[in-house]
């Protein structure tokens, strides 16, 4: 496997949630306690912070184009550019959370995690076209990375502090999750399970928080293959450029939501956003199509 190369030495406090931007060619990525919403362009070499909130816990990218962003205290918005249009203002019960990792399935639907806070864990919550939000799961220890199979009859779903990579099955008709498995039990791994990818083989890429490492598993659950990198949380992986063939990996200085710590703890690319050929491809990722 090619080594990964540092393609933005930011120095995120939780770098989080890459998507590339087929219409763009451009990469978006977060860091999430501090609100922003960051870019990086493989044609120029160069990135920007193109927008800044409280907190911005995941994003997907609209039919339209535009950016649906999922912030503090269940607030959801559109972004264009630089200019905002609320789609939800709060949720009630997660005024003192945040949105996590988030997903738009295939019929532009959005699920979407929220972070425990001190008097409730997190909820899984399904985000409908036409606004409706509906929670689907209650009781997480932090949701966190999603994904579909190829033929869209199952949902993987990662747990961070249950250990746990579960697989549901998926009715795309009418965006129904049931039937939990336990697809990897990571409990015997340094590390928990963060975010994740499918690639177009079915494959499933987990990064591991405080694990300094992405894995790739077969659809059985084996793992194929395992890629290092110079930075203790490995926080979220995405496929992109020409044909998909690219695979972007963000990191974290962490810890939680607490202070940044330092590369010397961390590791020398702790926080930073890397690049590497996996030689296998991955998939565009579903579109939401979600009005304000």
């Amino acid at each position: 496997m090619p080594e990964p190369t540092r393609v933005a030495d930011t120095h995120n406090h939780t770098g989080e949630g890459p998507l590339w931007h087929p219409d763009e060619k451009r990469l978006y990525w977060l860091d999430i306690p501090n609100g922003e919403l960051l870019r990086y362009d493989p044609a120029t070499d160069e990135h920007v912070r193109c927008y800044e909130a409280d907190a911005i816990g995941g994003f997907t990218i609209q039919k339209d184009g535009s950016l649906l962003l999922f912030e503090d205290a269940g607030k959801v918005e559109i972004w264009r550019d630089g200019t905002t249009e609320t789609v939800i203002e709060e949720i009630p019960e997660e005024r003192d959370t945040r949105f996590n990792d988030v997903i738009a399935d295939p019929e532009g639907r959005v699920f979407c995690g929220t972070m425990p806070s001190d008097d409730h864990l997190g909820s899984l919550y399904r985000l409908d076209p036409d606004g409706t939000i509906t929670k689907v799961l209650d009781g997480l220890q932090i949701p966190n990375g999603m994904g579909f199979t190829p033929n869209r009859s199952g949902f993987y779903f990662n747990e961070t502090e249950a250990e746990s990579v579960y697989r549901f099955e998926y009715d795309a008709e009418t965006g129904e999750i049931s039937n939990r498995d336990v697809f990897v039990d990571t409990e015997d791994e340094e590390g928990s399970p963060d975010g994740m990818t499918v690639d177009a083989d079915g494959y499933v890429w987990t990064a591991y928080w405080n694990g300094g490492c992405l894995v790739r598993y077969t659809p059985d659950g084996e793992e194929d293959r395992r890629i290092d990198f110079p930075a203790r949380k490995v926080s979220c992986v995405t496929f992109g450029g020409e044909g998909y063939e690219d695979a972007y990996v963000t990191t974290a200085l962490g810890p939680g939501e607490g202070e940044p710590r330092s590369r010397e703890e961390e590791g020398d690319g702790a926080g930073a956003l890397f690049r590497f050929s996996p030689g296998v491809a991955g998939r565009p990722e579903f579109r939401s199509d979600v009005s304000p």
